[in-house]
């Protein structure tokens, strides 16, 4: 009976990936066996529309004066124009059915991927003692005034914690305040806070071997998300302190500076260091903007990452783990935070064309995405700027990024409704196999260690 049951599997994956490809076949094809040679046409104008909004977007980031305003008047046009056409020539509807074939094929690429090991394993749990003497820091401006929202300096001690709520108004040493902590016996060490926080706090209980709480209470909390916690309501970390469970994830390291998300070099990690950052991001994107793209200012990089060498990118990224890029849906997220491997996003765009290719191309020349367990990034000034977890920073160039594999004990919450079933990847290659294998050779498994 398993073994029928067996093959029903088997034969329903092998028609899910023909499925995926005959529907990615057709989504191809519609516009030009609708529309014909206008059709094609059609086709071959929304390509040009994208490539036009693609390098209008770049002049919009790298111009000023009245050439950024007509850069950023043609990115709203082009796309528009594009469906203009489409609409005057009836076939509108071809692109909402192309769209939808699309969907289709990821949907059934998906299904017919889920049996056969690429899926990713998510990370293991252990089981621990609650804690004893927690401590935990509370920053009452993270947020918005989350802590204060959500009541977590009274919900934390009505469950047995230490808190210590930090001064808006005076800088608080929070490596020290962790510390001193671990020094009067606390036995657990969480941050309510941004992910700079948590990192200085995160790289004190690693050291000591302390379990580390996180408390989604940041305007992002990035790190937050990748471990499945709830960043609508903060309180709900607190679980853990009671009915919790232990992961262990990775540590980044930029010189001896701890970071649980990325560090940034180049165009992000100036912008960063503007006055009037943190009060209006965007606005201080467009005015350093201009000079960093072209490089009429900021330092020219180099990076190496494992013998890898990227020469003279205008951007990297080293993350404590790597981003998923590959998946709209997943797009921005790490599936795993305990690789042991740093993930390194360069990009180098010097022209419009580059940044239409950085759009369309399968892979631009542009962009190099690797993992690594060491990069450097060169300089050819003697201080980097750096953003670190969203925090401003200045190191002395080079700076050696590192990862600590498993060094950090975090406490989460049991049942966390932020981590939902991650799905595979979508490789076309293995769906073709899949398509034409016969019988049980269509879901060989193979297992993945966390």
């Amino acid at each position: 009976m398993g073994s029928a049951m067996g093959e029903r599997d088997h034969r329903r994956q092998r028609w899910a990936a023909r499925g995926a490809l005959a529907a990615v076949a057709l989504a191809a094809l519609l516009p030009l066996v609708s529309g014909g040679l206008k059709g094609l046409l059609l086709l071959l104008a929304g390509i040009a529309g994208l490539a036009l909004t693609a390098a209008a977007l770049w002049w919009v980031l790298s111009r000023r004066g009245p050439a950024r305003m007509a850069a950023a008047v043609l990115a709203l046009v082009a796309p528009v124009g594009v469906i203009v056409l489409f609409a005057a020539a009836n076939l509108i509807w071809v692109v909402f059915a192309s769209l939808l074939l699309w969907c289709v094929a990821v949907w059934s690429g998906r299904y017919a991927l889920r049996s056969t090991g690429l899926r990713p394993v998510r990370a293991k749990e252990y089981r621990t003692s609650p804690p004893r003497r927690p401590f935990l820091l509370l920053n009452p401006r993270s947020g918005g005034g989350k802590v204060e929202k959500f009541s977590l300096k009274e919900k934390a001690e009505e469950l047995g914690a230490r808190v210590v709520l930090l001064d808006p108004e005076h800088h608080q040493d929070v490596t020290e305040l962790a510390k001193a902590a671990v020094a009067d016996g606390a036995d657990l060490l969480g941050v309510a806070g941004g992910d700079g926080t948590q990192a200085m706090v995160a790289a004190v209980a690693a050291e000591h071997g302390l379990p580390f709480l996180v408390i989604s209470a940041g305007t992002r909390n990035h790190f937050a998300m990748d471990l499945g916690l709830d960043r609508d309501d903060p309180s709900t970390c607190l679980d853990a302190l009671t009915d919790g469970v232990e992961l262990r994830v990775d540590l980044g390291f930029a010189d001896d500076r701890p970071f649980v998300n990325n560090a940034s070099f180049g165009v992000y990690g100036a912008v960063v260091q503007s006055p009037g950052y943190r009060d209006d991001k965007v606005g201080a994107a467009l005015e350093r903007l201009p000079e960093l793209l072209t490089r009429q200012s900021g330092p020219r990089l180099t990076a190496t990452a494992d013998g890898t060498t990227i020469a003279d990118p205008q951007a990297v990224l080293v993350s404590n783990n790597a981003y998923r890029m590959d998946d709209p849906f997943g797009f921005g997220r790490r599936e795993r935070l305990n690789s042991g491997k740093l993930g390194v996003l360069a990009v180098r765009v010097d022209s419009a064309v580059e940044a239409a290719e950085l759009l369309l191309s399968p892979r631009p020349e542009g962009l190099t995405v690797l993992t690594a367990q060491h990069v450097v990034v060169h300089s050819d000034e003697p201080h980097l700027e750096v953003g670190l977890d969203g925090e401003a920073l200045t190191l002395p160039a080079p700076v050696h990024c590192r990862i600590a594999r498993r060094a950090l004990r975090v406490r989460v919450p049991r049942n966390r409704p932020g981590v939902p079933e991650a799905p595979p990847r979508l490789d076309w290659r293995r769906l073709r196999k899949l398509a034409a294998a016969v019988g049980r050779t269509a879901a060989p498994t193979r297992s993945r260690r966390p």
